[in-house]
């Protein structure tokens, strides 16, 4: 029991950080450029601003495209609480169960915003067919390691005025914090495949 305490809190406090810093950025900042506050300089700045679709603000081509992506996170978000689960049933490696709490607190602190923000930050794009599953993301940690405008020959950005890095929050960085870290530490947390791989080279070898 004190497993499923553990794992899913931290699933909880991602939540609860990620929104305590948004409605916080929505009430007290400004929103774009003129309400920029510097954090380190030029190059580390807190702006506000909010993403209406996908990662990297690309979006469904679609009236109902947003609903359609939403109702889809709501689905991954009860398909990664179930693995969390099992996961903690399995009693696997703790560092890889963290890491999939983080990567549900992040999904669902982005999954708040967009079902719920268009209702109550009214902040749901004119056109949408309903506030409901419709909110816009709240983003506000933003790198500037470069912001400029893209030649027209590049292909896909050119033409446009860009900043190198995206702008993103808590549950962003949740999520891919949890994701770098299984990457980079995949063969201590799946040992098992690692010695079945081998075992399976040894065998075409011989």
């Amino acid at each position: 029991m004190n497993n499923y305490v553990k794992y899913f809190g931290i699933a909880f406090l991602v939540i609860a950080l990620d929104q305590i810093v948004k409605m916080w950025v929505h009430f007290e900042m400004d929103f774009g450029t003129p309400g920029q506050i510097p954090i380190f300089g030029d190059w580390f700045k807190l702006h506000y601003t909010t993403n209406p679709g996908m990662a990297f603000g690309m979006e469904l081509g679609s009236e109902y495209g947003k609903m359609i992506l939403t109702s889809f996170r709501l689905v991954a978000m009860v398909g990664i609480g179930y693995y969390l689960y099992y996961i903690i049933e399995k009693k696997n490696h703790p560092v890889y169960i963290a890491c999939i709490s983080m990567i549900l607190g992040g999904a669902i602190g982005n999954l708040v915003d967009s079902v719920f923000y268009g209702v109550w930050l009214n902040n749901a794009p004119y056109n949408a067919p309903t506030p409901w599953f419709h909110g816009q993301v709240v983003d506000m940690f933003y790198f500037d390691i470069w912001e400029g405008y893209i030649p027209d020959w590049i292909p896909f950005w050119g033409g446009s005025y860009t900043a190198l890095w995206p702008i993103f929050n808590i549950a962003d960085a949740s999520i891919f914090v949890g994701v770098a870290i299984i990457l980079i530490y995949q063969n201590r947390f799946f040992p098992e495949k690692k010695e079945e791989s081998s075992v399976g080279g040894s065998d075409l070898s011989s």
